[in-house]
């Protein structure tokens, strides 16, 4: 449902959460193109997992990553781009909590690369929040708020993918650049796009190790807009300093090959660059990490820093790039 006073907008899923991006879910909210709204979601775990003393399997059922959605983007059409710009995210609640689930996680076996091996041992760590705006495990550590959505994206063309899964839609991508001040861009396979959003980090390490980062129930601010006539075919990720694509797939390298492979046909469609220079630019430089080394497929982020595109206008749809001066 739709609610709040005066001023933004704020949605909260009215019913049973989503576990998969779809196209079959009924709406929850419609949004105008540039309107702002607040998503309240919970945490991966459904807000079940609360205390150190609990066994993660004897709390948690056969579905994670519980998705807000999903949204109707009032104007969104099959082949336009989804623009969503975060401007806030905040939590709902003072404590974040991570853990060790049984055959899930980088440096154990799974359902995906099985051994003879038994699971690692089950776990919880609870962090509570600081004075300074961080999340402290005990009197041990303290890791700074970095805040970003784990699970992201648009319904896909024809499949119903599990909320686990990233891929060319965006999905569980466990990306940190997901994250305040950055604008992502989705393909919209349906009208209205279908957003969804879930899986809110307080902070993670890049490649999320052992597959739970600091899971938060939160709040998040988005405005949604729209690129008419422009389809994309993998999520990309804008910053004040860099664009970045976000691949998804297994083995690791493929899913970097298309993150590649789609900045360098972002260089080329919209800044102008030919292919093959921008294929040396960015392997010179270009930066690339790990967003997650766990999920059914592996995600990868590859960046260009903007300074390389200074003086290049990127065009309107349905024009073609002016080929600007090198920028050096």
């Amino acid at each position: 449902m739709a609610g709040g006073g005066e001023g933004i907008r704020e949605i909260q899923q009215p019913g049973e959460y989503q576990y998969t991006f779809g196209p079959y879910a009924e709406p929850i909210a419609r949004v105008r193109r540039g309107e702002t709204v607040v998503v309240h979601t919970v945490d991966a775990f459904g807000d079940k997992l609360t205390s150190e003393d609990q066994a993660p399997t004897s709390v948690l059922g056969p579905y994670l990553n519980p998705q807000t959605g999903p949204i109707y983007v009032e104007g969104a059409e099959p082949g336009d781009t989804l623009v969503v710009t975060i401007e806030a995210i905040e939590p709902a609640r003072d404590w974040a909590v991570s853990c060790l689930v049984p055959y899930f996680g980088g440096l154990t076996s799974t359902r995906f690369t099985a051994t003879l091996q038994p699971p690692l041992e089950e776990r919880v760590w609870v962090y509570q929040r600081t004075p300074s705006g961080g999340f402290a495990w005990r009197d041990q550590w303290e890791i700074p708020w970095a805040p970003f959505f784990g699970t992201i994206g648009t319904a896909p063309h024809i499949e119903a993918i599990a909320s686990l899964a990233p891929g060319a839609h965006g999905g569980n991508m466990d990306v940190p650049d997901v994250t305040v001040g950055n604008t992502l861009y989705f393909p919209v396979h349906h009208p209205g796009a279908l957003f969804y959003t879930g899986d809110a980090h307080a902070a993670q390490g890049q490649g999320e190790l052992c597959g739970v980062a600091l899971e938060i129930a939160a709040r998040g601010t988005f405005t949604f807009d729209i690129i008419k006539g422009r389809a994309i075919e993998w999520p990309r990720i804008e910053s004040p300093d860099a664009i970045m694509t976000v691949g998804s797939a297994r083995p690791m390298e493929d899913a970097a090959r298309i993150a590649y492979s789609e900045l360098v046909l972002w260089l080329e469609k919209d800044y102008g660059f030919d292919r093959l220079d921008a294929y040396q630019l960015l392997s010179q430089a270009g930066g690339l990490y790990v967003g997650n080394m766990v999920d059914p497929n592996y995600s990868l982020v590859a960046k260009c820093p903007k300074r390389y595109l200074e003086g290049r206008q990127r065009p309107t749809p349905g024009e073609p790039p002016t080929p600007p001066e090198v920028a050096v």
